[in-house]
């Protein structure tokens, strides 16, 4: 959640900035609106406060003077019962804006470019060069009918459009996969947990998933539990409500977990295929860190992510998000794509995000600095979507004949 306090004391700087994500000008107006009333309210409670210590020290005086309390004390009480209606007045103010608040997006840092959509991100650098193929380099659902590694059908039988089955060298190559990256970030100093795949409302809520993207996720019926979207919501919110000592921080942990998401809004995007589905596995990089050192945390996430790529002889490319196509709880984002010849074109693999302090104010992740409790940073990003690191081996390993070479740095997991 944003900082409602620097919304309402610089309420303008504030906005401008998030219109860099497009925010919807009728909620900043009622943003302005409700932190402008809760202000003068506030303060017309402050006031009644201090006239009700100003004239409780009267008390003494009038004693010492002999003078008649009976209308000082009816002075008092009418005053606190107008305190007690001010303060109830103040707190629904509270809860309104803080309920408006939670579907107000991250503030986006200055380093973030203007622009609308995808289009106008900007790329940053590639890495590796893109093969060249003495053939037409085919697609992953091309491929598989000589491999019998992807079955669409049944997935379909099973559950419904956008679920698949691996099979054979495919659910080898997965769990290669999901084996190799835990043990690579954990070289690179994250330690492993295992966490469940539901989550609790508190938990979607932290992380900012919850009240406004409740549309893309799988409720379990007749309980306030929902299949997660990440596994940067339950590994968060390990830390919900939790003072962290200062010693401890950077906490930098991998998880893998398996991710559901309904695609609201995605209807007609990549429907062939196993580029976007409801389930997919993911392993993920989250920290938590002091403000001052969580650019350096990104900058290490960001290198582990694509540094394992590069392991893996993936070509890639890093691309700066612009404001307008900047995830909600994201201050700032850098996209790793892969290159996938048989679309001749680089796609989304990963996303490393700071979301500075918006979700530690939602989900109450501090640590002790001296004598004050600060809020921490929050990092996140994903190393690596499994299902799109298949296709993308698939698709850069392909030969001639339609067969698929293994990475080197796999084949010790596919023994």
């Amino acid at each position: 959640m944003i900082d409602l306090k620097a919304l309402q004391n610089n309420f303008e700087a504030v906005s401008q900035k998030l219109k860099k994500k497009k925010i919807d000008a009728a909620l900043l107006e009622l943003l302005k609106e409700e932190s402008l009333q809760l202000k003068e309210k506030r303060n017309l409670l402050e006031q009644l406060q201090a006239d009700q210590n100003a004239k409780s020290k009267l008390f003494p005086i009038y004693k010492k003077e002999g003078k008649d309390i009976a209308e000082l004390k009816s002075q008092l009480d009418q005053n606190k019962e107008k305190i007690t209606a001010q303060q109830e007045v103040v707190r629904l103010l509270e809860e309104k804006l803080s309920e408006i608040a939670l579907g107000v997006p991250n503030i986006p840092d200055d380093s973030v470019p203007e622009g609308s959509d995808e289009e106008d991100n900007i790329e940053l650098k590639k890495v590796l060069d893109t093969p060249v193929f003495d053939f037409a380099p085919k697609e992953h659902w091309d491929l598989d009918s000589n491999q019998e590694w992807i079955d669409f059908e049944r997935g379909v039988k099973l559950t419904k459009s956008r679920f698949s089955v691996l099979k054979n060298d495919a659910a080898r190559l997965e769990r290669a996969l999901v084996n190799f990256m835990l043990d690579f970030n954990r070289s690179r100093g994250f330690d492993e947990v295992s966490v469940p795949f539901i989550a609790n409302q508190d938990s979607l809520k932290g992380t900012g998933q919850l009240p406004k993207f409740e549309d893309d996720l799988f409720k379990i019926e007749g309980e306030n539990l929902y299949l997660i979207p990440t596994a940067e919501v339950p590994v968060t919110n390990l830390f919900r409500d939790e003072i962290l000592t200062a010693d401890e921080l950077p906490i930098k942990l991998t998880s893998y977990t398996a991710c559901f998401r309904k695609e609201a809004g995605s209807a007609g995007r990549d429907t062939r295929g196993m580029i976007r589905q409801h389930q997919f596995g993911k392993v993920e990089l989250v920290a938590l860190a002091k403000p001052e050192e969580s650019d350096q945390v990104f900058d290490d996430m960001l290198s582990c992510a694509s540094d394992l790529l590069t392991a893996l002889g993936l070509p890639h490319r890093l691309v700066m998000l612009c404001g307008g196509d900047l995830g909600f709880g994201a201050a700032k984002t850098v996209d790793i794509e892969v290159w996938l010849p048989g679309q001749n074109r680089y796609r989304e693999i990963s996303s490393v995000s700071n979301t500075r302090d918006f979700q530690a104010r939602r989900a109450m992740i501090r640590y002790k600095d001296g004598k004050k409790n600060r809020l921490v940073h929050t990092l996140n990003g994903s190393s690596l979507a499994i299902g799109r690191t298949l296709i993308a081996v698939m698709e850069n390993y392909q030969k001639r004949d339609g067969t698929i070479a293994i990475p080197e740095v796999l084949k010790k997991y596919m023994q």
